[in-house]
């Protein structure tokens, strides 16, 4: 029966180190996979991208709009049922003029591929008249004619149709492609700049935070 024990003993440990042996083998082609780029175990930091997100001034607009209920030093503004301070002691039915406001989210890809998110209208101011509500809106809404940095030009062809784009980057670092014709295509192909015209959307709460717009081609 001792004898029987040993033999068993000894085929134990020879399994056990046979199994250490297949396990450490193991171990080494994994190490070896994970610094080999072309293996499925490989990861390549390079290839991991996050996307940025800001958020932007969009637009604004001028609404015409009617004094609903008065609540203490507030009224309620028709029809959306809005509640603003009654800054201009307006009373119930009388008509007003209200500054709305919309906000972006742009979430930019590696690519600079832009994805947009608007917010709804929000109102943030009540006016008298009209003419004092549009100079207000004409000072956040700003159209200027300037130079931005062209990235390039490109054709696509589907069948017999042919397509111009143009790539250009904003001040704001956003790209955006616009459609061209031949003309403009022949006219832009080696250049670095074009002149367009632009509308800077500013912050009603911090005018110098502003989003400039894409609004056509200055000539």
């Amino acid at each position: 029966m001792g004898k029987g024990r040993k033999t068993r003993n000894k085929r134990g440990s020879r399994a056990r180190f046979g199994a250490f042996i297949c396990l450490m083998f193991l171990t080494m082609l994994l190490l070896g996979a994970c610094g080999n780029q072309d293996s499925v175990f490989h990861t390549d930091p390079s290839t991991e991208t996050s996307d940025s997100t800001s958020r932007v001034p969009w637009d604004y607009r001028v609404v015409e709009s009617t004094v609903g209920d008065l609540i203490g030093s507030d009224m309620t503004v028709l029809p959306d049922n809005e509640l603003l301070p009654n800054d201009g002691n307006y009373a119930t039915g009388d008509k007003i003029w209200t500054l709305q406001f919309m906000d972006a989210e742009l979430v930019t890809d590696a690519d600079q591929r832009n994805e947009i998110r608007l917010s709804s209208w929000t109102t943030l101011k009540s006016y008298g008249d009209q003419k004092t509500a549009a100079e207000d809106l004409k000072n956040l809404k700003v159209s200027i004619t300037t130079d931005v940095d062209l990235v390039g030009v490109y054709k696509t062809q589907y069948k017999d149709k042919t397509r111009n784009f143009a790539v250009l980057e904003l001040p704001s670092g956003n790209r955006i492609k616009q459609p061209i014709d031949d003309k403009r295509y022949t006219a832009l192909e080696k250049a670095k700049t074009a002149s367009v015209v632009l509308e800077e959307v500013h912050d009603f709460a911090d005018y110098d935070s502003a989003y400039a717009k894409f609004r056509g081609w200055a000539k």
